[in-house]
């Protein structure tokens, strides 16, 4: 992905919005369970980014109490 791509630019590849090509009839999913779906992609998302943070301070630490 291009850091410096627009937003719409952005939208490529695995994370690109999947297109249903079936009548608003055929889908079996509620809209509330689209939004949990959503949701639940959107909080896993969070924790990675936590768990990033958390693990580059860890060894930004780390580093520190070497250097001195």
């Amino acid at each position: 992905m291009d850091p410096y791509a627009k937003p719409n630019e952005r939208k490529i590849g695995a994370k690109r919005p999947k297109i249903s090509h079936l009548p608003r009839a055929a889908e079996t999913r509620t809209r509330s369970e689209r939004q949990a779906e959503k949701q639940a992609v959107a909080a896993e998302r969070r924790a990675i980014k936590k768990s990033a943070r958390r693990h580059l301070k860890k060894d930004l630490l780390a580093d520190l109490e070497e250097t001195v």
